[in-house]
């Protein structure tokens, strides 16, 4: 039962947020709605945004403004996607490295933590400027925001695992490729997807704001069009809330693929998190 009752705590606590928020929001446009403002809708109800998903209208001449979101989106999350994946990789690789050679996790540790101390917004100038390409600067901007989260975590991983267990592979005479494949692999899997969980929606939202300085398509590049009025501002709010549906769902995807890749560790899980079950008496 207990499991069940902290199910049901945390769904009314999110509800209630939820119900906070939205109330927040509509008070807010009541009042900016009783402003004389130009332009006006900058901060419009909530039906208002949904009813703008559905608006037959066109923006630009030929699209929508729900269309303008999707065919731009379809560019960011197509850059965001691949600048993850290269840093997934990349950043697994370094873990492993780091963690057969002391000396390269002595090099290659500080330069990540520098790495990471470095502003999106400043880090998007250097890039462009060494690669000359716009796309290709956003790519590796999603691809390093990735691989520092991954790397950490997995490293982490391969150093949780208990003495005792890498003490019985040497006595069994397990050779190092037999250690990694058998033991430290596995025990890190968990550690690696919490680094991706944390790095997809990053990725996500640093090929956004990058769209944002570079131009171009994207959604970021329709978000600074929309914050200047050359096209209806429902473009903005769209944009807002797809990507925060999309970066949540990138976290859960996640999930869903941890478990499908170790699902023995989840239903270990969830047979531990199971209420014992007492005989009734005879």
């Amino acid at each position: 039962m207990e499991p069940n009752r902290k199910q049901d705590s945390n769904r009314l606590a999110t509800f209630v947020w939820v119900l906070a928020l939205i109330l927040i929001w509509e008070l807010g446009a009541t009042l900016v709605a009783q402003t004389k403002r130009t332009p006006e809708n900058v901060l419009p109800h909530l039906y208002q945004i949904v009813e703008s998903v559905f608006s037959t209208k066109l923006v630009n001449g030929s699209q929508t403004a729900f269309q303008i979101v999707l065919a731009n989106a379809g560019i960011t999350l197509a850059r965001a996607g691949i600048g993850f994946m290269l840093g997934a990789a990349i950043g697994f690789l370094l873990a492993l490295l780091m963690n057969l050679m002391k000396t390269v996790e002595k090099i290659a540790f500080p330069y990540l933590m520098i790495i990471q101390m470095i502003p999106i917004l400043g880090m998007a100038p250097i890039v462009l400027a060494v690669t000359k390409d716009i796309d290709k600067s956003r790519v590796i901007i999603a691809a390093i925001l990735t691989f520092y989260p991954v790397a950490t975590n997995t490293l982490a991983g391969f150093k949780a695992v208990p003495g005792e267990k890498l003490e019985l592979m040497h006595v069994i005479a397990a050779s190092k490729f037999e250690i990694y494949r058998k033991l430290l692999i596995p025990s890190c899997i968990p550690y690696f997807f919490t680094g991706l969980k944390v790095s997809a929606p990053m990725a996500i939202t640093a090929s956004i704001l990058v769209d944002t300085l570079q131009g171009g398509g994207g959604l970021g590049t329709m978000l600074s069009q929309s914050l200047k009025h050359a096209m209806t501002i429902y473009v903005f709010w769209q944009i807002v809330f797809l990507s925060a549906i999309v970066g949540i769902l990138s976290y859960h995807l996640m999930s869903v693929i941890e478990k499908l890749a170790a699902p023995h560790r989840w239903a270990r899980k969830v047979k531990l998190d199971e209420p014992a079950q007492l005989d009734e008496p005879a």
